[in-house]
């Protein structure tokens, strides 16, 4: 009999957003596996749960012990630093590998928080179509990454850091998407939780207006269709 490898959501920032059913899968995993463990340590030890863990990352080159277990019958739980896996996070090439070596095996999802669809939720753009872009590209491509957002014809969603957020921003402005309504929201679920909301250009100055940074998640809103812009400017 195969074990269960259960693809577990955890929290952004705010521990209380775990769900029951999270925290019930982590109990009962013989073995959680994990991309940070000083991250997953502190989670378990927030809801009291000692566990084994397995450090398992995306540049990994294996996943032969994960396998070996699975193999044994054990259910294992895994988990990134933050937030669902998969969403620009490790954890699509584990159930890759593990459906490829063990197609019989269960893979279930503990589906949970994720900051794409919590700024979303809170943006007030139209969301029954959107793309997400991920991380921006640290060097090569950056130019043709914020072409693709300028030029996307629906909502579109991208992640930035403390460090990058500016340049990024400023970036996009230079692509053409100045005027597209911009809300870029910093530490969603923390104590310094803010969102801004305008124009990519009045977004811009209220970010850089503000001494505080944080981990930023950034949702451009559709295009104007040519008969909003025509009834603006009339």
């Amino acid at each position: 009999m195969l074990g269960t490898l259960s693809i577990v959501a955890t929290p952004i920032g705010n521990l209380a957003d775990m769900t029951f059913r999270g925290v019930e899968t982590l109990k009962s995993a013989d073995v959680v596996v994990c991309e940070t463990p000083n991250d997953t340590r502190r989670l378990l030890s927030h809801f009291e749960i000692r566990k084994p863990l397995l450090v398992w990352r995306q540049r990994s080159k294996d996943a032969g012990e994960i396998i070996e277990k699975l193999r044994a019958g054990e259910s294992l739980a895994y988990v990134t630093c933050a937030g669902t896996p998969n969403i620009s996070d490790p954890g699509g090439k584990l159930v890759e590998i593990v459906n490829q070596q063990l197609p019989e095996a269960k893979i279930t999802q503990i589906p949970g928080p994720s900051a794409v669809i919590a700024a979303l939720s809170v943006s007030g753009v139209p969301a029954d179509e959107f793309c997400f872009f991920g991380f921006p590209p640290s060097k090569k491509g950056r130019r043709s990454y914020f072409a693709d957002i300028a030029n996307y014809p629906f909502a579109a969603v991208f992640y930035e850091g403390p460090h990058r957020v500016l340049k990024s921003l400023r970036e996009l402005e230079a692509a053409g998407a100045g005027e597209r309504h911009t809300v870029v929201c910093r530490e969603l679920t923390k104590v310094y939780e803010s969102i801004y909301r305008g124009t990519l250009v009045e977004v811009i100055e209220k970010v850089a207006g503000d001494p505080v940074r944080g981990e930023y998640t950034v949702v451009i809103g559709p295009q104007a269709k040519k008969s909003q812009i025509q009834s603006t400017k009339s």
